[in-house]
């Protein structure tokens, strides 16, 4: 059993992370005030090689597999502390690209997945819908063939690239009759007749990814443009993306939760209370030996999600156990770090004070962790033929 990484990939996560710390994090703190997406940054980092990192190269991408594509986003984080523009970066590159790659044909392909990975073309998931969020297979938008046309009618909500997106992926139901088993997936650009973005959400954290409503009305889109089977997207872009987002998208956490540690430590070796340093109270010790635990814990799991789909082999309850992890390990770092800053890590003045708002949003997107509890009692149950539930 191997744990190292290879020096191609060390050098790698260092190249991305210099990258990240010269380019993104400098206007870091402006953009979350000001709630604004980085446009200029967006380019370089297309430029860099970035945005279409795990695509082919024929399609214009980098080739790489999820562990390397996972490494690239936890330097991302770790290295820029823009936890919105790696959101956006993640929205972009996996669920809004990766179904595209698995399941597009090869014209659809040909055609968007260039401009997806240079960046030119800002790309998004439409799934979530004001009554369809944990309940996702109770999808309301519809979409009706006419002639070589389908109409789509609807809303989805909290979609983050909306405003600035030119390419979605999105779920409608074709056979109503059929529940979750009757949607179907489009290739939808934002300058297709009926498109129309909707209100801007002003966010608690993640504030420079920018967040929308997508509005459908008679909206007009090629049957060309159905990605997959007709009635089978549901369940197809859930398998394309599902460990894809669950072994890459979320390595940013972990760069993110390294990069706390470490402001946390500098500041308990320089921060005096009582005569001497705080790092030399227990009490702030074991904060950071709690944080160490909880990051070390959540590299091991994401990375073996990521290594399980490289060898090409699916556990959706490990990838399942990765989201929630995860995402409750976040918000543990996050308010331990808050804690050790004391009251500077309430004010503006700190990057840790972005540290819970931006934390917050794991345990709700991408499956919340009631539903993710609901998952993996599920596969140990049985719900799920073929998932063991022990390795023995």
């Amino acid at each position: 059993m191997e744990f190292s990484l290879t020096p191609e990939q060390i050098a790698f996560r260092k190249e991305v992370a210099k990258f990240a710390e010269d380019v993104i994090a400098p206007g870091a703190a402006e953009r979350d005030l000001k709630a604004e997406f980085g446009f200029e940054e967006w380019k370089k980092m297309g430029e860099f090689g970035l945005l279409g990192l795990p695509y082919p190269d024929e399609y214009g991408g980098g080739g790489a597999g999820v562990l390397d594509t996972c490494l690239a986003m936890e330097a991302f984080m770790y290295g820029g502390g823009d936890a919105g523009m790696s959101l956006s970066y993640g929205a972009h590159t996996i669920i809004g690209g990766v179904p595209i790659w698995q399941l597009g044909t090869e014209e659809q392909k040909k055609k968007y997945l260039p401009k997806v990975a240079s960046g030119e073309w800002i790309a998004g998931l439409g799934l979530t819908e004001p009554e369809a969020g944990s309940d996702a297979g109770n999808i309301q938008t519809t979409a009706v063939r006419n002639g070589d046309v389908y109409v789509l009618n609807g809303t989805k909500m909290f979609i983050t690239n909306g405003p600035t997106g030119r390419v979605f992926v999105v779920l409608a139901s074709t056979d109503k009759e059929k529940g979750h088993g009757g949607i179907t997936g489009f290739i939808v650009e934002s300058v297709f007749p009926g498109f129309k973005v909707g209100k801007e959400l002003d966010k608690m954290g993640n504030r420079s990814s920018p967040t929308s409503e997508l509005i459908f009305e008679d909206c007009e889109v090629p049957a060309a443009n159905m990605l997959g089977p007709e009635n089978e997207g549901f369940m197809q872009v859930a398998l394309a993306t599902l460990e894809w987002e669950r072994g890459a998208m979320i390595g940013g956490s972990i760069g993110g939760m390294e990069r706390m540690l470490e402001q946390c430590i500098a500041y308990a070796k320089e921060r005096k209370q009582f005569g001497r340093p705080i790092s030399s109270f227990q009490a702030i010790q074991f904060k950071l030996a709690d944080m160490k635990v909880d990051i070390e814990t959540t590299r091991l799991i994401i990375y073996k999600v990521a290594w399980l789909k490289d060898q090409g082999m699916s556990s959706p309850i490990d990838a399942s156990v990765a989201k929630l992890y995860m995402s409750e390990a976040g918000m543990r770092v996050a308010d331990q770090a808050v804690q050790i800053f004391g009251g500077y890590g309430y004010i503006k003045e700190q990057p840790i004070e972005r540290a819970i708002r931006d934390s917050k949003l794991a345990t709700i997107g991408a499956g919340t962790s009631e539903i993710q509890r609901w998952l993996i009692a599920r596969m140990l149950l049985g719900g799920n033929k073929g998932y063991p539930s022990s390795m023995w």
